[in-house]
Order: structure tokens, then sequence, then C-alpha cells
């Protein structure tokens, strides 16, 4: 019986690097409110997956929670033979699975978000993709992360990009952190 209360991990513990899984890669787009579940059916078939979640704050009945929701809503990443593709499809937690294409650019942006999360810094889902500058943090817990940077509020941000899903995360970075790319 699976354990819905409870998180699912964000990569299986018998995942390693992204890069070596060598299957295809598909999106897998839920239906509402379905991710942490199917996560949860991935896990039980031993397929591998990613699911991209952060820290929020939640108030309900006046009581503050911490809660882990997915970063990308209605999205898990996950990886297996055209077998696993049909199993993840008789899950019924599933609206459509988009075939990968560019493999080698979508692993170096999965991984990008997940060195980014498993650095402990706060990142934040961004509403779409910005055309700006492409930077690269030199040192600190994030060093070699690649992302576009820019302003907002003030504050110098770090967009790391899901090009597939045409969306995108930030996270607050220290300016003095990061250098242009050529």
């Amino acid at each position: 019986m699976l354990l819905l209360d409870e998180n699912p991990p964000m990569v299986p513990e018998w995942v390693g690097p992204l890069s070596e899984i060598s299957e295809n890669w598909w999106v897998a787009h839920t239906k509402s409110r379905a991710e942490k579940a199917f996560a949860w059916e991935l896990h039980a078939q031993k397929i591998a997956f990613f699911l991209p979640m952060s820290e929020r704050i939640m108030v309900w009945g006046g009581r503050r929670r911490k809660v882990l929701t997915p970063l990308f809503p209605s999205y898990v990443f996950f990886a297996g033979s055209a077998e696993d593709r049909q199993s993840a499809l008789r899950t019924n937690r599933l609206a459509q699975v988009i075939p990968v294409h560019q493999k080698v650019q979508f692993i170096a942006e999965l991984e990008t978000i997940r060195a980014a999360l498993r650095s402990g810094a706060q990142i934040d889902p961004y509403p779409s993709i910005v055309v700006g500058m492409r930077c690269r943090v030199l040192r600190g817990p994030l060093q070699g992360i690649e992302g576009v940077g820019i302003r907002k509020d003030a504050v110098t941000r770090l967009v790391l990009q899901i090009s597939m899903l045409g969306q995108a995360a930030s996270l607050e970075i220290d300016p003095g952190n990061v250098e242009p790319m050529e």
C-alpha cells in the first residue's frame, strides 16, 4: 500500500547521476495534483524518476506547516524502456507522456535543478523562460551551476531552465559569485 501522505524521494535511492541512465527519458504530464502519487508508483515499479520539489510554508486551520511541493506542477521526469512507459500510462495518473529528443541538454538541465536543490538553496518556480545573459556560479555550494542571470526586485537571481517544458525555476544568488558565459 502506498503511503500517499508522505513525500516520495525526489530521486529513488538506487539512482545515481541522471547522466548515467541509458534508457529513454520521458516527461510525464500528470493529472492535477497527482505528481507524488505517480512518483510513488514509479518507485514501487523500480522505474527511475526525478520529481523536483521545494519546501513551502502552508497554513491550514491556523497552523503553519512545512510541505514539499513540486517545483514544476503536473510534471514528473522518468527514464525507462517502452515497457516502462506503458506501465506509467497504466497508472491512470497521466494526461500524456512526452518523449525527450534532446537527451543530453535535457539531462544537463535536470542535473542543474538537482544540484541546486541538493545545495539547500531556496529555489522558487519562475513563470517563464527569460532571455538574458547566461551565467555560471564560480564558488560556494552552487559552484558550476549554469543559468540565466536576471534582476528582480533589486535582487540578483539565477534562472534554471527546462527548455522542453518552457518552464524555469529561479534562486537568489550573490552577483559576486557568478561570471557571464561567452
